[in-house]
């Protein structure tokens, strides 16, 4: 994660070729969003020759948080997406 950041969570819940839930949060006695404070609901839909992929982030309350997220699982999203149509998606420089 940028600036050393360290992401924590669990499964929750794993329906091959459907769906995947897992808790989010980050490790360290200030984080705004501690381990296990949020949700990551990762749901797959057949959709034609491709799947259509729905992310919901539950629980997040702190709008500056919501938005820096937001744009997070945009950008990662849209890495997923080169790959999964087989380009590369180069080095990730936020990191």
């Amino acid at each position: 994660m940028p600036g050393a950041q360290v992401a924590s969570g669990h499964f929750v819940e794993i329906v091959p070729e459907q769906k995947v839930v897992f808790t989010w949060g980050f490790e360290g006695d200030d984080s705004p969003l501690p381990p296990g404070s949020t949700t990551v609901i990762v749901e797959l839909e057949p959709d034609g020759v491709g799947t259509l992929v729905r992310l919901t982030h539950a629980r997040l309350v702190v709008p500056p948080v919501a938005e820096l997220h937001r744009q997070g699982w945009e950008r990662y999203l849209e890495r997923l997406r080169i790959r999964a149509e087989g380009g590369d998606p180069g080095p990730d420089d936020a990191m």
